[in-house]
């Protein structure tokens, strides 16, 4: 059975075609809350609603929207991996992160996958439909409690080495990380390093934390997209 067809763009007040927005949220009545909120302002619709990556892959290539609000810590396939590979696909759209991850990893990371702009949950409604409508428009934008660090990690992007692209990691958990996305099991980095293997994975689980991943799988993806992982044999 095919999908429907997204409906015609209508105009706002000002006679220009109103954005389409793609709603990324795993908590309902939040999502149901930004949806209200983002349908008030007559420059946007909300043409679908996805609660796990794998849901807002399938909705962008049905609808093909303007913007999405992407939340990062999703069941499974993890906002900054959905953004990633929505971007692939639509690399016109923009993306904007609304999430309760303030970390320097989480914020970089969004950077890397491609996001045009980082709010955290709880940013008044006016910041959220202001930063859709600046996205909208080509532009980016930080929340402002997070500017400096944004100022600070956009320098970083351009000036140092993907191996610090963890700053909140030990020397040892980079270390562990990159023979991880290296394809090395725990035993293996375990022998390589002259550590026992429950070390190792007391290291793993606090780079799991601090990268708020789920898994070695999601983990070895953040590794792998900051340059990590191509020293291991």
């Amino acid at each position: 059975m095919s999908e429907p067809a997204r409906p015609p763009r209508t105009p706002d007040d000002t006679g220009a075609l109103r954005k389409d927005v793609l709603l990324v949220e795993d908590h309902p009545l939040f999502r149901e809350g930004l949806a209200a909120a983002i349908g008030l302002d007559a420059g946007f619709r909300v043409t679908a609603q996805a609660a796990t990556g794998e849901e807002a892959l399938a909705e962008a290539a049905r609808t093909t929207p303007d913007l999405v609000v992407m939340d990062l810590g999703l069941p499974g396939l993890s906002g900054i991996e959905t953004t990633r590979r929505l971007l692939h696909a639509h690399p016109g759209t923009g993306v904007l992160i609304v999430t309760m991850s303030e970390d320097d990893d989480s914020l970089l990371a969004a950077l890397r996958a491609g996001a045009r702009g980082y709010l955290l949950k709880g940013a008044p409604r006016e910041e959220v439909l202001w930063a859709l409508h600046t996205i909208g428009r080509g532009g980016a934008v930080f929340g402002h409690q997070l500017a400096e660090r944004f100022r600070a990690l956009l320098a970083a992007v351009h000036s140092t080495p993907a191996r610090e692209a963890f700053p909140t990691l030990t020397t040892r958990e980079r270390e562990i990380l990159d023979l991880l996305a290296g394809g090395l099991t725990y035993r293996q980095i375990a022998h390589r390093l002259f550590i026992a293997d429950k070390t190792v994975r007391n290291h793993v689980g606090s780079v799991f934390s601090k990268l708020q991943v789920r898994d070695r799988a999601a983990a070895i993806v953040r590794a792998r997209d900051a340059g990590l992982g191509t020293q291991a044999p």
